[in-house]
């Protein structure tokens, strides 16, 4: 059995997205930064939707090259094919979304590294993993990467695997438009279509619009360029007609387009064509590979770019598999589907980026605790911090499922140098204790200060509530949990909600459930629960009933320590780690506190505050990893 179901091979680059919409490109403020290029999109696109897809490439050995490596790994795309050019800069585009008809851009690739592919980055042993290999129309344009592409379609064939093509026409890839006409899609050149139609012959699928059909067949008469295709492949040839949908022909042209194979369209709004094509040939590929109909494969393909041209960005907008299903379920509920609530959820929560199945964390978020110790100070906090950091990073070793919850106003320092660590990054943003709940200053009114935010920090929020706050309590706090949660999502962050009920009032086994369902009921879904400890298994088991009936697809849940002792600890975690959705714990003052009242106290060297908290943090997370294993052990 081959271990690929695709590779794809051609552009990578970054795409800047400008970030205001409905102004020239020449006025855009801000940019959103995604990867991009045809091919790129396509093996996220596939991977997202359960395909195994791997990517043949060239990217700078610089940021950005490190961005797209990173991004595909992140996507579940085989980065073996990815090589790193020590010579040349990773290609970018700049883009934009003027109104529904006009998306300019332009092409920053002179010399880039995806261009420097040649047939020494071809390996037989890869190619021969895979069920397919997909080229694009643009490194058909260079002597040196055609070179590439060629040798790859011919292991393919040698090797059994299927061959497709995306004619993909960029006149001004092709030399044939200038660098300002970077949005243009058809110029007629004689010499590209001859270069395409000798190798059209090698493909069994060939994916384009009419106009692209136009430059490979060489008439803008599509039926005629059709047909002149035909006359040199019997390639399955897929003709996208935009808000008419597109039609599959496996024989000989007919007269008309409508007498092609179609599949349903879906009425949306356009709001980005850009990368709508990629996300197209995902879904294709999808129903081609897992042997559809043509009818169901053009489904898939017209959902897919249904759901490019309504968000902004290429492959940040395509469909996770659930996603798919979901929508093709339901149907359309609401045209610009980017404003459909429960479908954007899900888009969400199902195309997060990398697993945990365990989440250790060490928490040293605290701020009053710190600041009411003997011998504070403000900058003696910030060093503390970075020991606590220190601790951390020697406990995890490089290993995944570690983290911790660290602020940005003692902890700033030890905050940025987690980041890129590997470890699972929670930040703070309630004031300390209040009730109702405040947030920081440095978050602003509207919460604008999470644009500043690191992506790989996750918004936390502790709120002190129980269900029978006062009306207008509860109303000031759930309008505050909101509206940080709103921004969180803005800003494409995760958020963790902390409740702990206990503190205010009295609690039995279904307190909490109660107040995961108002939440919910509210509006807000949270990629993480933070939770207190409770005592019984229907505690437990009410409380996760009610994150799984409103959302699924949650991170999980992380177990708060209240400052209790280990023993205390480990009572609690025997009876949480019985359930799956309790991914581990999240706790501070039992792993620093009285190693922080000894340093602040000058009682402590650094080394020794460092080795106390590692063994604290280590013997908590051996606690936890043997009561897990022990629920195994009981449900097996």
């Amino acid at each position: 059995m081959k271990s690929l179901d695709v590779i794809t091979i051609g552009r990578a680059g970054v795409d800047l997205y400008g970030a205001q919409v409905g102004g020239r490109l020449e006025d855009m403020g801000s940019f959103r930064k995604y990867v991009g290029g045809s091919p790129t999109n396509i093996a996220c696109g596939t991977a997202r939707l359960g395909l195994r897809s791997g990517l043949i490439t060239r990217v700078g050995d610089e940021h950005m090259g490190r961005f797209i490596r990173e991004e595909l790994r992140r996507e579940g795309v085989d980065v073996r094919g990815v090589k790193t050019d020590p010579e040349r800069l990773t290609a970018l585009v700049i883009l934009g979304i003027r109104d529904e008809e006009s998306f300019p851009l332009i092409f920053y690739r002179e010399n880039c590294a995806d261009m420097a592919l040649s047939e020494d980055d071809i390996d037989e042993g890869l190619i021969a993993e895979a069920r397919s290999v997909l080229a694009t129309g643009t490194h058909l344009s260079h002597p040196r990467t055609e070179g590439a592409v060629l040798k790859a379609l011919r292991l393919a064939r040698q090797h059994g695997a299927r061959t497709a093509l995306d004619i993909d026409y960029r006149p001004n890839l092709w030399g044939v438009a200038g660098h300002g006409e970077g949005e243009s899609r058809f110029v007629e050149s004689a010499k590209v279509t001859a270069k395409l139609q000798s190798t059209l012959h090698l493909f069994d699928l060939i994916v384009g619009t009419e106009e692209e059909f136009h430059i490979a067949g060489g008439t803008t008469d599509t039926i005629g360029a059709l047909r002149s295709v035909r006359a040199v492949t019997p390639a399955v040839l897929v003709c996208k007609r935009g808000a008419a949908g597109a039609v599959a022909f496996e024989g000989a042209i007919p007269d008309s387009l409508d007498a092609g194979q179609t599949g349903p369209g879906f009425p949306i709004e356009v709001f980005n064509v850009l990368g709508a094509g990629d996300g197209f040939f995902s879904g294709l590929l999808k129903g081609w590979l897992d042997g559809e109909s043509w009818p169901k494969a053009l489904e898939y393909a017209n959902a897919c770019g249904a759901f490019a041209v309504s968000r902004h960005g290429c492959t940040p907008a395509y469909p996770s598999l659930t996603e798919l299903q979901f929508f093709l379920k339901r149907g359309v509920i609401r045209p610009d589907l980017r404003n459909d609530a429960e479908l954007e959820q899900i888009h969400w929560s199902t195309n997060r980026k990398g697993a945990w199945p365990e989440a250790r964390i060490f928490a040293f978020d605290h701020r009053l605790q710190l600041e009411e110790m003997a011998g504070y100070s403000p900058a003696k906090g910030a060093a503390f911090k970075e020991l606590c950091l220190k601790a951390a990073l020697r406990v995890q070793a490089g290993r995944p499922g570690y983290g911790i919850l660290c602020d940005s106003r003692i902890g700033r320092r030890a905050l940025h140098a987690a980041s890129g660590t590997g470890l699972w990054i929670g930040r703070p943003c309630e004031a300390p204790g209040s009730r109702p709940l405040s947030l920081e200053p440095e978050l602003g009114p509207d919460c604008g200060g999470l644009e500043e935010w690191a992506r790989e920090n996750v918004v936390k929020v502790l709120c002190f509530c129980h269900p029978d706050d006062a009306p207008d309590l509860w109303a000031a706090q759930e309008e505050t949990v909101k509206r940080l949660f709103t921004a969180a999502r803005r800003n494409d962050l995760e958020f963790l909600l902390e409740v702990i009920p206990s503190k205010v009032g009295p609690v039995d086994y279904g307190t909490t459930a109660t107040l995961i369902r108002r939440f919910y009921d509210a509006g807000v879904f949270p990629d993480w629960w933070k939770l207190e400890p409770m005592r019984t298994r229907a505690a437990w088991a009410n409380a996760i009933a009610a994150i799984e009936q409103n959302d699924p697809h949650t991170r999980g849940i992380v177990v708060l320590g209240l400052d209790a002792p280990e023993a205390e600890l480990a009572a609690s975690f025997e009876v949480a780690a019985g359930f799956s959705l309790v991914k581990g714990f999240a706790v501070g003052r039992t792993i620093f506190g009285d190693v922080a009242r000894g340093w602040m106290a000058g009682d402590l060297a650094d080394a020794e505050a460092v080795a106390e908290m590692a063994g604290r943090y280590g013997r908590l997370c051996d606690i936890w990893d043997r009561a897990r294993a022990a629920a195994r052990e009981r449900a097996a």
